[in-house]
């Protein structure tokens, strides 16, 4: 129960790591852009807005700052500094229209262009994964690359459409409104806003990065926490029936009370940053004021140069302030674009998304040969799994496999569809290598009914119908028949549109072995893999799954992998492994002969002999 507390990956933007400023990783990113060749004109007019709201905002803080003047002029007559001043407001009332015009456009062309790359990213990325082999998926969590899928996608978003623009329109109006002081206003107002606010910024920008540090961590506090309540609702039934109620609310007290503690230290390290930004910043800016109400006092600046500084220095503290956080959000982009591209650049199976299935032009007669086979998982190396695995099946014929937990029965049901290759050793379907078929063909004229069966969110129909999208009504009913799952279906109220629910949660694990068998006669296989389809099920609905597998097994290749021998009594064949070799092999009659033999001692153990 302890392992089950530990934090997993935090899946938050703050959390993701982040890339390096290097040419490799820029010219990384630059793949993203591929997916919008066809409207490169589109990034043309994003980038014009782009400088058009720069420009403008270097623009605004200059005729804004004119303004000022017009409190220390006492030498124009009234009525002249009264059009000044309309004249002025009108400029600022364009400037402003403008700026909006052209923050629009910038938002607008760019959350465009940002929508085409994701489109297309999120197409291959999911296109990816749903054709990699199950060698990828033994080595990589499922919940991490449904992460890349959500949250990487939602960084790479943010940075196209906020991130790269800001940090351009800030580079330009810093920078720019730095130019600006040195030329419009005298060395005695620049040198103070040099001397003061440089320093403060580097301080902010460091303190800043400490409140990061501490952000992550409380993040993953929360992770934690979050990884308590998923387990405890997911398992709520084995949480009643250990009645562990008050063990599962005390292990969460443990880590909220960590949450507080450390909340506190977080809270105190914000406060000390605001402290510190009202203090110092608002500090430095009287401090700066006063300097500059001194040099008007000693008549050194005029009340327009004032207010030109004032207005600049403003919009420069604050466009160079914002960059470190607008330039750590593209280093996240930057580690979100590299890990999306492995999975993209990872080598995927040999699937023909052309293909039209269910067609069987070349269809199967069915013999299956196993020889000489040994094979060890990827991310088990130091284990071989398979030793030496020779058998063979006639079409129409049913070969049994049992064994003992471990012993690599549901490997050779892998091994059967291609999903894993072997190390060593041939595997032959109608006399030929299996990998000379095309992988696409190969699978469309095989059906795998498993143990723990995985029915999609939608209803009855939608999931019989996954086994030949391009099934008529009629093809569906026949199957819900011949898998003794019509009676059943036409029960409810809703009879095929009825809901399965999540997983298929809202039916029985009968109902939902003969929704899997019904989709299995659907695409007409010519090889049947049942992996200990009737295992967990109660005698009534063993019977009913039992009944329908015989009827769909009539006139196919079945290879069986069984833990209840009761039903594989009249198999063609039955291959008893141990430790991953074929110890055993024979009929039921043969095998049970044998006085020490393993497939006897485990008949014994079931039903007695």
């Amino acid at each position: 129960m302890a392992g089950r507390g530990r934090s997993n990956r935090n899946n938050s933007e703050e959390d993701l790591p982040k890339a390096k400023f290097s040419i490799q990783n820029f010219k990384k990113s630059f793949r993203l852009f591929k997916y919008v060749t066809n409207n490169k004109w589109l990034f043309a007019v994003g980038l014009f807005f782009l400088l058009g709201t720069a420009l403008v905002g270097l623009a605004f803080p200059v005729v804004a700052g004119k303004m000022f003047g017009f409190f220390g002029e006492t030498t124009m007559p009234v009525q002249d500094l009264r059009i000044e001043i309309t004249n002025a407001g009108l400029a600022l009332l364009v400037l402003l229209l403008v700026q909006g015009v052209f923050s629009f456009g910038r938002v607008f062309m760019f959350s465009l262009i940002t929508e085409k790359i994701l489109k297309g990213l999120r197409n291959d990325l999911f296109g990816k994964l749903v054709q990699l082999p199950m060698s990828f998926y033994s080595k990589n969590k499922v919940a991490e690359l449904s992460s890349r899928v959500s949250t990487d996608v939602n960084v790479i978003s943010e940075a196209f459409t906020v991130n790269i623009a800001e940090v351009v329109r800030q580079t330009i109006v810093g920078v720019g409104g730095l130019i600006i002081l040195m030329t419009l206003t005298s060395w005695d107002i620049a040198k103070w806003f040099i001397i003061v606010i440089p320093p403060i910024a580097i301080i902010t920008m460091l303190y800043g990065r400490r409140i990061r540090k501490y952000s992550k961590n409380f993040q993953s506090k929360i992770a934690e926490s979050n990884v308590v309540v998923l387990e405890a609702l997911t398992g709520i039934a084995s949480v009643k029936s250990f009645v562990n109620e008050k063990f599962e609310i005390s292990r969460y007290d443990k880590i909220t009370t960590g949450i507080k503690k450390f909340g506190v230290q977080y809270g105190v390290m914000r406060g000390g940053f605001f402290a510190f930004i009202v203090t110092c910043v608002f500090g430095a800016v009287f401090f700066i004021l006063y300097q500059m109400l001194q040099l008007k006092l000693d008549n050194k600046i005029s009340a327009k140069e004032f207010g030109q500084f004032m207005m600049l220095s403003i919009f420069v503290a604050g466009s160079l302030g914002g960059l470190p956080e607008q330039l750590a959000s593209i280093q996240r982009a930057l580690g979100a674009t590299d890990r999306i591209f492995e999975i993209i650049d990872e080598k995927q199976e040999s699937i023909d998304l052309g293909y039209k299935t269910n067609e069987h032009k070349n269809r199967l007669r069915g013999d299956i040969e196993f020889k000489n086979v040994q094979f060890t998982y990827p991310s088990r190396k130091d284990h071989t799994v398979l030793h030496n695995v020779t058998f063979s099946a006639k079409a129409g014929e049913t070969v049994a496999v049992v064994g003992s937990s471990g012993s690599g029965k549901s490997t050779l049901a892998s091994l059967a569809l291609r999903f894993y290759e072997p190390d060593s050793g041939e595997y032959y379907i109608d006399g030929k290598l299996s990998s000379t078929y095309d992988l696409t063909e190969l699978r469309d004229q095989m059906a795998i009914v498993p143990q723990d069966v995985l029915l999609f969110g939608g209803t009855i129909y939608e999931n019989i119908l996954y086994g030949k999208p391009s099934a008529t009504e009629a093809e569906i009913m026949e199957a819900a028949k011949q898998a003794n799952a019509y009676n059943f279906i036409m029960e409810f109220p809703e009879k095929f549109e009825t809901l399965v629910g999540d997983r298929g949660i809202q039916l029985s694990g009968g109902q939902r072995q003969r929704i899997a068998i019904a989709r299995a006669v659907l695409k007409n296989p010519s090889i049947l893999i049942l992996d200990e389809a009737t295992s967990s099920l109660d005698s009534e609905s063993e019977r009913l799954v039992q009944e329908a597998l015989d009827k769909v097994m009539i006139g196919r290749t079945s290879m069986v992998i069984a833990h209840r021998l009761s039903t594989i009594k009249n198999a063609d064949k039955i291959v008893v492994l141990q430790k991953g070799e074929i110890v055993e092999m024979g009929t039921h009659n043969e095998l049970i002969k044998l006085e020490h033999g393993i497939y006897r001692s485990l008949s014994e153990l079931q039903f007695g002999i």
